[in-house]
């Protein structure tokens, strides 16, 4: 039997490993798959690469595990490889940025569900101080992070002091020293935490956080950090904080996500997939994690890229309120309930009043015409999308094919099922509970059997939309979280970041009750057809609702129509540079975890914001999108 806590696995099963015994071998990968699991999710912040570094790692212990001389040292050699793991893992990284342009470094920011604060957070249902020192994990740099994955797991019980410094090549002493440094900037963190999660923040706070783009990291924990020393409003905040020491013994291992390919990382082992690295087992006190038999460097190579073994069942990042910042405009939207219809609005800046629903008509609008097509492009394979990409959908002929040909990694249909719609392999579909009416035992089946995401209500700030208080939302949204493990708010029409706004109102609700709210959902609808104009007031409005709420972001719906005078839209040329420009800028967000265009059916002939026609061809705006990484 295997052994938990600081003792590990019972020698004799790695013993019985090391020797062939296959059964043995099973039964230690399973074993230490939590740890590593914690070790790799908490250096690396719940980054994308996890669960490929978490295979790296076990995969390079069990072909190293024949060299192991001394079974009982089997859990600090573990621990070893994999802080080198996540240290050559950055270290690529960081070489492969210096090759890329800002744009496409996009690729390494997290996975939205996989945060590792929020997962904690979340998973062991972390309170006060204890959320506070999650969510001030995010603040660290990359070495304090890995670091502080080992401390975490010494002060839950799980490892020794000895592992510890074995793990990172350094004396009892000097790890001693390399500990305190980075509880300080813990602490420093919490203090920035508390200041940003502040109710009503401070005036001053929120002036230096204007150009600050959401996202938590070192060099912005140094600048609000000096701010807070030097603020006699902010400064009394970070009193009374509990020794980190305190509030972390005891904790619990993260359970591994439901759902981690366990069988086929165990597969993949008896199958050798693995390339044959030189892993040196200790034997001595020579043994330093980050080097390689006789004492030579190893060579920098790439490493392989690993079929990818998914963390499946992961949660979306839970955070706390952050500063209120100044919002932009929202100069236009639409919206659309899942019987087919078009409301037609009218918007002067922020403030719109909604004109009468008109009777059902086929959904949405018609697209622009094909009098002034962009030039075609030269032909090349697009980039694989990202995962985030994805649109809106109502029946259409041949909706499947285009569904497909847009390479949108995910859909949705403003309603709990996809009636009509046949789902592309590859793309997902997402159900969402429309309005009031539309919370009934089946929709909530239905949402409930399709994943673990489900979108909140639709527009119910409008009259003409779901058209619900903020009492009524609340009353029916437990039903909401049981129907999905990952939901989205409310999505509001417009004033997503204003204080006193519906959106704000329903979410002060929430955390007052302990509703869970796992990601934001928001529409945006520009009426400045002028390119660069548009990109920079939806990146505006989109800052402005991650400092107030800090959590991720879904777009659901965007696009550029304008609703003052009625429903106007832009050429078709100027439809599709936006398509570019903002598909672009949405992707150096890395709180913005998904997108979805409005939408994916263009009928008629006039301007419209669809992306492919009843014929099956895509409009400019659909080959744009459909180019989009």
């Amino acid at each position: 039997m295997a052994r938990t806590g600081r003792d590990g696995p019972d020698t004799a099963m790695v013993a019985a490993a090391r020797d062939g015994d296959r059964r043995a071998l099973d039964a230690l990968v399973a074993d230490s798959l939590p740890l590593v699991y914690n070790i790799v999710g908490r250096a690396l912040n719940g980054h994308a690469d996890v669960d490929d570094v978490v295979q790296e790692t076990l995969l390079r212990v069990v072909r190293g595990l024949p060299a192991l001389r001394e079974p009982e040292s089997y859990r600090s050699w573990l621990v070893a490889i994999a802080v080198r793991q996540v240290r050559d893992r950055e270290r690529d990284r960081r070489a492969a940025l210096d090759r890329r342009a800002d744009l496409d470094a996009v690729a390494e920011v997290q996975d939205p569900a996989a945060d590792f604060a929020g997962v904690t957070i979340l998973r062991l249902g972390l309170t006060d101080q204890r959320r506070e020192v999650a969510e001030a994990t995010r603040w660290l740099d990359p070495a304090d992070r890995s670091l502080l994955a080992l401390w975490w797991l010494e002060e839950t019980g799980e490892l020794r002091r000895s592992d510890l410094a074995g793990a990172l090549g350094l004396s009892g002493r000097h790890a001693a020293v390399r500990v305190q440094r980075m509880k300080e900037q813990l602490d420093t963190a919490r203090t920035v935490v508390r200041a940003l999660a502040a109710d009503p923040g401070c005036p001053a706070l929120a002036v230096a956080a204007r150009d600050w783009n959401g996202v938590p990291g070192p060099l912005w924990r140094k600048r609000f950090a000096r701010h807070v020393r030097g603020c006699a409003e902010c400064e009394p905040r970070g009193r009374g904080l509990l020794p980190v020491d305190r509030l972390l013994g005891g904790l619990p291992l993260l359970p591994v996500p439901a759902g981690f390919a366990l069988e086929r990382l165990i597969a993949a082992v008896h199958r050798g997939l693995a390339p044959e690295p030189s892993v040196a087992a200790p034997h001595g006190p020579a043994h330093r994690p980050g080097g390689s038999p006789g004492g030579r460097a190893r060579r920098h190579l790439p490493r392989p890229r690993r079929p990818r073994l998914p963390l499946a069942g992961s949660v979306a990042v839970t955070g706390v309120a952050a500063v209120v910042v100044g919002g932009a405009a929202v100069t236009g939207h639409l919206s659309a309930p899942p019987a087919e219809r078009l409301t037609a609005r009218s918007a002067p800046a922020v403030s719109r009043t909604p004109s009468a629903r008109p009777a059902p008509a086929p959904k949405r609008h018609s697209t622009a015409s094909s009098a002034h097509r962009l030039p075609a492009a030269p032909s090349r394979t697009p980039a694989p999308p990202s995962g985030r990409k994805g649109v809106g959908v109502w029946k259409m002929p041949g909706v499947g094919t285009a569904l497909a040909r847009s390479r949108a990694s995910w859909y949705y249909t403003w309603a709990a099922g996809h009636d009509g719609v046949v789902t592309p392999k590859g793309v997902r579909f997402v159900p969402m509970v429309w309005g009031p009416a539309s919370v009934t035992r089946d929709n909530l089946a239905k949402a409930r059997s399709a994943g673990p995401y489900l979108l909140g209500f639709n527009e119910p700030d409008m009259a003409a939309q779901a058209n619900m208080t903020v009492e009524k939302a609340l009353a029916l949204w437990p039903k909401l979280m049981a129907a999905g493990r990952v939901i989205g708010s409310p999505a509001v029409a417009y004033g997503a970041d204003t204080p006193g706004g519906w959106l704000d109102r329903f979410m002060r609700g929430a955390a007052k009750r302990g509703y869970r709210v796992d990601f934001v959902a928001l529409h945006w609808y520009g009426g400045d057809f002028r390119t660069e104009v548009a990109v920079g007031r939806l990146k505006s409005y989109l800052q402005a609702v991650y400092r107030r709420y800090h959590k991720p972001i879904w777009l659901t719906e965007y696009a550029l129509i304008d609703f003052s005078h009625g429903t106007r839209f832009p050429t078709e040329t100027r439809q599709a540079a936006f398509v570019t420009a903002s598909t672009k800028m949405l992707a150096t967000l890395p709180y913005v975890h998904r997108y979805a265009w409005f939408g994916l059916p263009a009928t008629g002939s006039r301007p419209n914001s669809g992306l492919f026609r009843d014929d099956g061809t895509p409009t400019p705006a659909g080959r744009a999108f459909r180019a989009a990484p």
